[in-house]
């Protein structure tokens, strides 16, 4: 942590040296405040009140000011200064609320002077005028400000700011009697220090308490204020109404804001929580610290310039019970590690990146950016010379179009508005969802869904058409599923086959998959097979196609002259995949020359064996296997539904989480379901779907998601009469006694949708309003308002 190098600097024939260091202390300090010749700092919190000398090396212990046996809240302390004028004068505000000073000059042991016991509650702040050696102010939790002169016993007035709490005050170096406080409603106050009945002037900092206040040193009229909105304001206050110049957008809460001195356009921030880091801003470039003291590993509590008129060394003091000086060149800068590069897509799709003119390299093939196929996209302001920041770094934009419509959206709307998630059962969605995501090209989805249906619904309930074109490619009907074929008699010689024989046609490779359950069947009197729920009017074969697939045989279109089929008897037992290898194709004939059908499969197609002793084969069970439990593709969907929501599709992803239900959300943690439902909705609102919006909310589980259609549901309106707000939940007003839901077009009450214009209050039932606006733009109550529904 200590770094060694070590800087001198001359002031006014004083010579402040020293180095990076720090001490440890006894306890956690909540304030610290320097010495006017810069040798002294004095540490103070609820367990510790101490001055230690700041000697080159190292920080000395020089004296401890918690003394006597009891201790007492007296000493318990929020906030600490030493006078500017007199170095033996201290003063503490208590969290008893009083308000103590302390002379260091008195010999005894105990160096406590006066107490002042006016303030009710915790006083925040305190502060010694700059140049008036005996006027010492505080803020309270109270929301009094008080002004003590020290030699007397009592405060000289009282100032009320109108809230809750006075956070800080701070007497302006430049007017001797203005001071400046901030408040835990956002609003500072300048003040009079003789006129306390009311405050010259007030405004509103920031959105949130105002932690802190600093007037700047050297520009008379500059304020800098700290607030829980995480910014930092510099206010302007010479003008009529407060300007704000300079605005520093910070990563958490400021708790103290210091101006560098010597340096005009720097200041010290530390935060009240999350951020342990001191940084030094530069206003004019408020994105990014000028400089960043890391020392700390706690919430810095106070900072300090060591000297007004030396830059160098900034002292600290934090909750991890620590005292550090801060050498300024060993400040690491976060501008050396900042990003080069920016990236933001445009309105229309269109994707700018920004980088360094020397990391990006010149090409032959890129045009110029013009901006005029969309105008405007880009609004370049001209660099001035003069300005601080404009020589560091120079920068190239390239602009990446797309083509005009390619970057629309229009699937993503029709999908959500087409979508069913609930209201029927598990199958329908699926296959409604599929032909959704068909119809708008998104194969992908539509395969998707047509999965989940065959995973998790009974294998006899899907359609044959919905499997058809998951299983066959490049076929233009719906095929069943099931077919029967009959095998009367086994030839002897059938056993010596080991492949399907052709007599003639091309050769290739064939790949028969049959299911280990398939039943082989000899029916003597060549019927449809027993059990069979189908005709038997399909047949497994070749085509003339990419690959097999199951196809009907059409009397019309059958081909006399194509080559017999020959099945071998290893082909039905066997429970995997036999690939053959054909020596030739098969004939089909007309069924009409087979004895071995019925009447009813001689009129739809027949087949033509090699040996007159052959019959149809009979497979009367599903293509699949249907005996894996869904529960054994939990982790498979679990991985699909991540990837759709790794590549964007939160869309997807959310919309199976709610169809599939129970089913799946078991394998998926809470915190990743409320991401992608707070994803999907904000998108569903972008593209203002709110009615699927608000759907997605109701049918969510997450307790986070589900409550998000519950706030904000409160509507104020006014009485159409009286033109008063409505106070009570009824509709009948309680001033004028009337009914202020009366349609205009009907004059009768409306006890369902009601629809009202927010320029006149006069409304009625939505469809007799719509029909009265189609003819006209005015009211229907006659009150001459244009009215609008949109």
């Amino acid at each position: 942590m200590e770094k060694m190098s070590r800087v001198t600097t001359a002031l006014g024939g004083n010579a402040l040296t020293g180095r990076t260091m720090h001490c440890h202390l006894d306890a956690p300090a909540n304030a610290i405040s320097v010495c006017r010749d810069a040798a002294q700092v004095v540490v103070a919190g609820r367990s510790i009140f101490k001055i230690f000398a700041i000697e080159e090396e190292q920080f000395v212990e020089k004296l401890n000011l918690r003394v006597g046996r009891k201790p007492s809240l007296n000493l318990s302390c929020a906030d600490v200064v030493w006078h500017q004028m007199d170095e033996n004068l201290l003063a503490t505000a208590a969290t008893n609320g009083v308000v103590v000073t302390w002379n260091l000059g008195r010999p005894s042991r105990n160096k406590q002077d006066q107490l002042f016991t006016e303030h009710k509650r915790t006083v925040n702040k305190v502060c010694f005028h700059p140049t008036e050696a005996h006027v010492l102010l505080s803020g309270s939790q109270d929301g009094f400000m008080k002004c003590f002169d020290l030699r007397r016993k009592d405060s000289v007035s009282t100032f009320s700011g109108q809230s809750e709490s006075v956070r800080d005050v701070q007497f302006s170096i430049r007017d001797y009697f203005t001071f400046a406080s901030t408040f835990e409603n956002g609003n500072v106050q300048l003040w009079d220090i003789r006129r306390p009945d009311r405050c010259e002037r007030m405004f509103t900092a920031h959105n949130g308490p105002v932690f802190c206040c600093d007037w700047h040193p050297e520009d008379r009229g500059w304020l800098a204020t700290g607030g829980r909105d995480k910014m930092v304001k510099v206010w302007d206050m010479t003008t009529h109404r407060a300007k704000e110049m300079h605005c520093v957008q910070t990563i958490a809460s400021v708790a103290r804001v210091k101006w560098r001195p010597e340096c005009r356009h720097h200041l010290a921030t530390c935060s009240m929580m999350v951020d342990h880091n001191i940084y030094v801003w530069d206003v004019r470039r408020p994105f990014v610290p000028a400089a960043m003291f890391e020392e700390h590993r706690d919430v810095t509590t106070g900072i300090a310039w060591r000297h007004p008129h030396d830059p160098s060394f900034l002292l600290s003091g934090s909750k991890d019970s620590t005292l550090c000086q801060h050498l300024f060149r060993d400040a690491s800068q976060p501008v050396e590690r900042a990003n080069p590069e920016g990236l933001c897509y445009g309105l229309f799709g269109d994707l700018a990146f920004a980088a360094k003119e020397s990391l990006v390299a010149a090409e032959s093939g890129r045009k110029p950016y013009t901006g005029d196929r969309r105008h405007p996209i880009f609004f370049k302001r001209k660099l001035d010379p003069a300005e601080p920041f404009s020589g560091l770094a120079s920068s190239a934009l390239n602009v990446f179009e797309i083509e005009p419509g390619g970057g629309s959206m229009n699937w993503f709307v029709d999908t959500a508005e087409r979508y069913a998630l609930a209201g029927r059962p598990l199958a329908e969605l699926c296959d409604h969802n599929a032909k959704v995501a068909r119809e708008l090209g998104r194969n992908q989805v539509a395969q998707t869904w047509t999965m989940l249906r065959i995973i998790y619904c009974s294998p006899g309930l899907v359609p044959s058409a919905n499997l058809n074109h998951s299983v066959g490619k490049g076929s233009s009907c719906g095929l069943p599923l099931m077919n029967s074929f009959n095998l009367k008699d086994m030839a002897p010689g059938l056993g010596s086959e080991t492949r399907l024989d052709r007599s003639k046609g091309d050769t290739r490779s064939d790949t028969v998959l049959l299911d280990s359950s398939a039943t082989l069947i000899t029916n003597e009197d060549n019927e449809e097979t027993e059990g069979s729920d189908v005709p038997t009017d399909y047949l497994l074969g070749d085509v003339e196609g990419e690959e097999d697939e199951l196809y009907p045989l059409d009397p019309e279109h059958a081909h006399p002259e194509e080559p017999e089929y020959v099945l071998p008897q290893e082909a039905f037992p066997l429970r995997h995949e036999i690939v053959d290898t054909p020596s030739g194709p098969e004939h089909l004939q007309d069924k009409a020359d087979s004895p071995h059908v019925s009447g009813n499969e001689a009129d739809a197609a027949s087949l033509v064996p090699v040996d007159s002793s052959f019959s149809l084969l009979s497979i009367s069970h599903a293509l699949y296997d249907s005996r894996l439990p869904p529960d054994f593709f939990s982790v498979l969907v679990c991985d699909m539904l991540r990837f759709y929501a790794e590549q964007g599709d939160v869309q997807m992803a959310v919309s199976v989480l709610i169809v599939l239900g129970e089913r799946v959300r078991k394998d998926i943690d809470e915190q990743t379901q409320e991401h992608w439902y707070t994803s999907y909705i904000d998108l569903l609102q972008r593209f203002r779907l709110w009615n699927v919006s608000n759907e997605v909310v109701k049918l969510s589980t997450s307790q986070a998601v589900s409550c998000l259609n519950q706030a904000s549901t409160t509507l104020h309106v006014n009485c159409s009469h009286c033109k008063r707000p409505m106070s009570t939940r009824g509709w009948v007003c309680d001033r004028c006694h009337r009914c202020a839901s009366m349609c205009a077009v009907c004059h009768h009450v409306v006890k369902g949708l009601f629809v009202w214009c927010q320029g006149c209050s006069h409304g009625g039932h939505l469809q007799h309003i719509m029909k009265w606006l189609e003819g006209s733009s005015h009211c229907p109550a006659g009150c001459g308002h244009l009215c609008e529904y949109s």
